[in-house]
């Protein structure tokens, strides 16, 4: 039996309060300082807190005591519009419109105007298996597009593992697109070592720089060590010059589901724990790799399951990459991540 708990946002205060317990889970919710609703879902083996209002971001995963986001410079997150506003969560929904990094001539905002969405309504789906956050999310702009969103993220019993869930139906009366990318910001481990069942050589350094790049000298120069190392179909799998890493490393690969229909892809710590992510090939045939490290801000994104490339719009467009929804088509996308 699937039992459903519906909340409204002023259920939620600044103090916690417990809303349901059994033998294996406990679910609170509350609001930060800033103003921003959150849930946070305890299993016997970690927790994750989801921000039930604002694009259903996940703001922090841990499980047996590690902590899985990326470091950053936010204590809590802020009320925002643009993702880069809030940026301290552990994963987002980029897209659903539009997605990644915008060049010049791209007008709409860094990835996408679902990744900090007011949802309309949330609740919690509750079964012998597991909770599930979930919700309804409705785009309609005037002269633009309308569409139904529905994310979701599930923790099971004794699970280090959620599944990341997005669901979204054109309601337009023309062909929609859509560009979906699930970003995944996991923290930056010292030396760990990535590995998948998508070969080296699928992944390509990227080339473009976006306007939030700055390059420096040593930066380029590492660059055309990567690219000359790629010539031998090889990349970077060991995160051991994080010196290297600022401004970003970004790899992007195309087309994987040529490789398998399933892609795993792990990130091993030499201190002997891991991360993993599984997504199909079919439902995301690129993928893109992100490390970043400096005094702010420590991420080894090892692979954001995308639609297309995060280059924006028109590039995806021009590449011919962009999903089209029929009138009242649907798709469905998943993504199972955590600690190995």
């Amino acid at each position: 039996m699937r039992n459903k708990i519906f909340l409204k946002r002023s259920f939620f205060t600044s103090k916690t309060t417990e809303i349901f317990k059994n033998e294996e889970f406990t679910v609170e919710i509350f609001i930060y300082s800033s103003g921003v609703e959150a849930i946070k879902i305890n299993n016997s083996r970690g927790y994750v807190i989801v921000l039930p209002y604002m694009g259903q971001i996940i703001w922090d995963v841990n499980f047996d005591g590690i902590d899985l986001r990326m470091k950053n410079m936010f204590s809590q997150p802020k009320p925002a519009g643009c993702i880069i506003d809030t940026y301290g969560c552990f994963a987002f929904h980029s897209g659903l419109l539009s997605n990644g990094c915008p060049s010049p001539e791209d007008t709409h905002i860094m990835h996408g105007e679902m990744s900090c969405a007011v949802i309309d309504e949330a609740w919690l789906e509750i079964d012998e298996a597991g909770i599930t956050v979930t919700g309804k999310y409705e785009y309609c702009q005037g002269f633009g597009y309308h569409y139904i969103a529905n994310p979701s993220v599930e923790l099971n019993t004794n699970s280090t593992k959620i599944k990341i869930g997005m669901k979204v139906k054109n309601l337009t009366s023309i062909m929609m697109p859509l560009q979906y990318m699930c970003h995944m910001n996991y923290a930056y481990v010292d030396n760990a070592v990535i590995t998948s069942n998508i070969p080296e050589k699928a992944f390509k350094l990227r080339e473009s720089i976006p306007a939030h790049v700055k390059p420096t000298p040593k930066w380029i120069k590492y660059n055309e060590d990567i690219k000359q190392m790629q010539k031998t179909g090889k990349t970077l799998t060991k995160l051991e010059q994080s010196d290297m890493y600022d401004p970003e490393i970004v790899f992007m690969a195309d087309d994987v589901k040529k490789y398998a229909a399933r892609a795993v892809f792990e990130m091993d710590s030499p201190k002997g724990y891991g991360f993993t992510t599984e997504f199909s090939t079919s439902d995301f045939p690129c993928a893109t790799r992100w490390i970043m490290y400096n005094g702010d801000l420590q991420v080894a994104a090892f692979v954001l399951p995308a639609t297309c490339r995060p280059e924006g719009f028109l590039a995806a467009k021009k590449a011919g990459t962009l999903v089209m929804l029929e009138p009242n088509e649907e798709k469905t996308f998943s993504v199972l991540t955590g600690k190995k």
